[in-house]
């Protein structure tokens, strides 16, 4: 099916079930109300034949809502932001609902017809059923376009280690719907190939490669130092052939994040770095931590027992394994974790990558799945750690990075985290530290609650499915 039709039928599909979503909301919302007596009884409460056109109210509000919330748009965001925006378009579309209700239904009066119990409830079943069915939804659209529904062919331009990555994160995620046509080299090179994908041609002749490959997209996976008359010539090439064209931002771009003009003695002034954690805020992060540290280890206890167990019983050597990291303002600390390694690992090297012989059984299962990270909760109690922020180095990597890679030591204007921005996005372990730089630094300028709530959740949501978790 062309991308097109495809995309029709998705967005056809995802209404349909908002609708289906916010009319059980409605109908539960009203079986609830007749059958809990909270806070009292419900009293002048018609049968439910009469409550339809209030039904038909309710859900013509909420698609409202979400269409002008731009919940319909087939863009790719991340599944937080998207129940982040479900959660306040529910509100309002529930309130709508009720306002419009009083100006349109004859005799309808809030309290008897639609009391704030049965609002309430309508509210919190609309909120819950309609990321429910985004999450069905969604699990439908993999499949479908897994089964080459709405395909998209995609060219990457670039064969440096950005566009490395890109192709690297296409092949690893099928169901993001992209079918490599080729790779475009920007430069001249030796190569053939790009992760068994074959090159294609030079840019010199990137229209008549998308013309010959009928591609539905270009990726501009260029390096950094590309200037920007060549990247808008690319462009040019891209928009005669009618394709949708991304560019892969540079440096700059990712660390600038929101940009603000200000003034100085009546001089503009442009800011791009604007640190966000500070004051209350960093109060407010630390309470944070706290708090997630104490539940985890209250409620993870017994999970953590149990792998000191099995640690023991399948290798000699001690449960933990202690090692210096770099933290907040480069000061070393001792990082905890589960040992997933022989007790003498470390002398054969001490950076970690894929089928590592050094490994244990269990511990190849604990990488993958984290749980060698879980004592780290008591770093974070500690205050060595927090739950979010740039995971730490040892001071060996520390030292070479700082004279290769620029503001790499800005990482260290925060604490470590358990977790982080770039490692939600991809880069863990054995993955380009120059990338995860970039997103560690957009972090820290861009910092608020609400981010390392998104941050933790899409944590959780990758547990099982980390593919470069060793």
């Amino acid at each position: 099916m062309k991308v097109e039709q495809a995309n029709r039928v998705f967005m056809l599909y995802l209404v349909i079930t908002d609708i289906l979503m916010a009319a059980a909301a409605f109908a539960l919302a009203y079986l609830l109300r007749v059958l809990i007596p909270f806070p009292d009884p419900a009293k002048g409460m018609r049968p439910f034949g009469e409550y339809v056109p209030m039904l038909f109210i309710h859900v013509l509000s909420i698609v409202t809502v979400f269409l002008f919330g731009r919940l319909y748009s087939l863009q790719r965001i991340s599944r937080v932001d998207e129940f982040y925006a479900i959660i306040g378009a529910a509100v309002v579309g529930t309130l709508m609902g009720v306002a419009v209700a009083s100006l349109t239904l004859r005799n309808f009066t809030v309290g008897q017809d639609y009391s704030r119990v049965m609002v309430g409830y309508a509210w919190l079943l609309s909120t819950v059923l309609l990321i429910v069915g985004r999450l069905f939804n969604s699990w439908l659209r993999q499949y479908l376009v897994r089964h080459g529904w709405g395909r998209r062919r995609v060219l990457i331009v670039g064969t440096g280690d950005i566009a490395r990555m890109i192709l690297q994160k296409i092949l690893w995620t099928p169901h993001l719907g992209y079918d490599v046509a080729g790779v475009v080299s920007f430069q001249e090179t030796d190569q053939t190939a790009l992760l068994q994908v074959p090159i294609v041609g030079s840019a010199a002749n990137l229209a008549q490669i998308i013309d010959t490959y009928a591609a539905d997209e270009v990726i501009l996976a260029l390096p950094e130092e590309t200037s920007h008359h060549d990247i808008l010539w690319l462009i040019s090439e891209c928009e005669r052939g009618r394709v949708t064209i991304r560019v892969y931002p540079d440096l700059f771009q990712i660390m600038a994040g929101p940009v603000s003009i200000g003034e100085m003695g009546g001089i503009p002034i442009l800011t791009v770095r604007d640190i966000a954690l500070t004051g209350w805020r960093r109060s407010a992060k630390r309470l944070m931590d706290i708090v997630g540290a104490t539940v985890g280890l209250i409620f993870l206890s017994p999970l953590m027992l149990f792998v000191a167990i099995l640690i023991k019983l399948e290798s000699p050597g001690p449960v933990f394994f202690v090692q210096e990291r770099m933290g907040l303002d480069a000061k070393p600390f001792p990082i905890l974790k589960f040992r997933s390694m022989r007790a003498d690992a470390e002398k054969f090297g001490t950076w970690t990558a894929e089928n590592d012989p050094r490994r244990t059984k269990i511990g190849a299962l604990l990488r993958k799945l984290n749980i060698d990270e879980l004592p780290q909760f008591i770093n974070i109690l500690l205050g060595h750690m927090s739950l979010v922020g740039p995971r730490p180095e040892q001071p060996y990597y520390v030292e070479q990075f700082r004279r290769s890679i620029p503001r790499y030591m800005d990482r260290h204007r925060e604490k470590a985290g358990l977790t982080g921005w770039a490692q939600v996005n991809g880069y863990r372990q054995d993955t380009s530290i120059i990338e995860r730089t970039k997103y560690d630094l957009w972090y820290i300028e861009n910092w608020s609650l609400l981010l390392d709530i998104k941050i933790i959740i899409r944590t959780i949501l990758q547990i099982f499915h980390s593919p470069n978790a060793y």
